[in-house]
């Protein structure tokens, strides 16, 4: 007999085979997870950037690549550790320019790697803006208890390695009257969308921004009113340095672009050393007109720009109400913005050096505000 055609209990339908298209028959478990990490944020991988402690392996694997590189006269194929910041922030953990562009009065930029959650394999995480965040991350935690971050709850993974930091956070924590809760390990990775969060996260409640018109309202009551403007900065970091320096040299008030900008994180609280709690912040729909109500209320608007056409020490206008516009990390002032200030101006420097970061050139401006209104006064 030819064959097996007539055997009882034969198959009369083909058999289904693996789903078409990349990742076979799993394709479909793969279904609406997050990215893949890049290899500069996989802590196992050689190639690893982050800030997080360097584990030892990887610490090994690196020392292996240098020492071969030597032997064959090449660069060694590895990451530089503490360059990209894997501990807190939203998106996906991937670097953008941190560095001062032409719009804080340098020669130039420098990418650095942005503050990003680490989030792992086949996970999400897209916190909303307006809903209490969760910081996550021995150091991160520990530092913004120890900056006074607000806080609502601080969340503690069951059978948690409880080391120096985590022992210090949760005192620190009780002495707030902080609300701890103990819960398992994979609720906390379910609140956290998969990033890693070492067993500890602190919740924060959402930023409160003051209304643009109270904060210039505010800001003409003063004596000499000073306020700061942002033109898409994008990391927070930035921002809480600038908060910081705002409230050192006087400055009544900081307003940021709604979109395409940082806002106020608890990685901007905690850069800022608490100085959020008293510099108003408000958030703007559209800069450009923002800007132009300043002007309309007899402020003078000067922007930050490598190439101004007045130098930082010769701005007669800092004894009067001004405005200080800080470009973004990369491209400086957008062109808008940069048309819309009153002037230009720079920051002279001694040597073609790297450009200055953009809220180090703020602190620059201000100080030196700060000093021609105190030998005016």
């Amino acid at each position: 007999m030819a064959g097996n055609s007539q055997r009882r209990g034969r198959r009369l339908t083909p058999k289904a085979g693996a789903p078409k298209g990349s990742g076979g028959k799993n394709k479909d478990a793969l279904a609406g997870r997050g990215r893949t990490l890049p290899a500069d944020e996989r802590p196992w991988h050689k190639a690893y950037s982050g800030t997080e402690k360097l584990p030892q392996r990887t610490a090994w694997k690196q020392d292996k690549e240098r020492r071969a590189a030597a032997e064959e006269g090449r660069a060694p194929k590895i990451g530089q550790p503490g360059s990209k910041d894997t501990t807190w922030g939203k998106g996906g953990g991937r670097g953008v320019p941190t560095t001062g562009g032409r719009g804080t009065g340098g020669r130039g930029a420098r990418p650095t790697g942005r503050g990003g959650p680490r989030v792992a394999p086949g996970r999400k995480s897209n916190p909303s803006k307006d809903t209490p965040e969760l910081l996550v991350g021995r150091n991160p935690v520990l530092e913004s208890l120890r900056a006074q971050v607000p806080a609502t709850a601080l969340y503690t993974a069951q059978g948690i390695d409880a080391d120096d930091r985590v022992n210090e956070i949760v005192r620190t924590a009780a002495d707030r009257g902080i609300a701890i809760l103990e819960i398992s390990r994979a609720e906390l990775d379910r609140m956290t969308g998969g990033v890693l969060h070492q067993g500890i996260g602190l919740q924060v409640p959402a930023f409160a921004y003051q209304p643009f018109d109270d904060l210039v309202a505010a800001a003409l009551e003063q004596a000499a009113p000073l306020l700061v403007a942002l033109d898409g900065v994008t990391d927070p970091r930035n921002l809480g340095a600038v908060i910081r320096s705002a409230a050192a040299f006087g400055a009544q008030g900081v307003f940021v672009p709604e979109r395409r900008a940082a806002g106020i994180t608890a990685t901007a609280w905690r850069t800022s050393a608490g100085a959020a709690a008293r510099v108003p912040v408000a958030q703007v729909t559209n800069l450009t007109r923002s800007l132009k109500a300043c002007q309309a209320a007899g402020f003078m608007v000067v922007g930050l720009d490598a190439d101004g056409e007045t130098d930082l020490y010769d701005l007669e206008a800092a004894v009067g109400p001004l405005v200080v516009v800080v470009g973004s990390e990369g491209r400086g002032l957008s062109r808008l913005v940069g048309e819309t200030c009153d002037l230009t101006v720079s920051i002279p420097m001694v040597s073609d050096v790297e450009s200055l970061n953009a809220s180090v050139a703020a602190a620059v401006t201000l100080a030196e505000v700060a000093r021609r209104r105190a030998a005016e006064g």
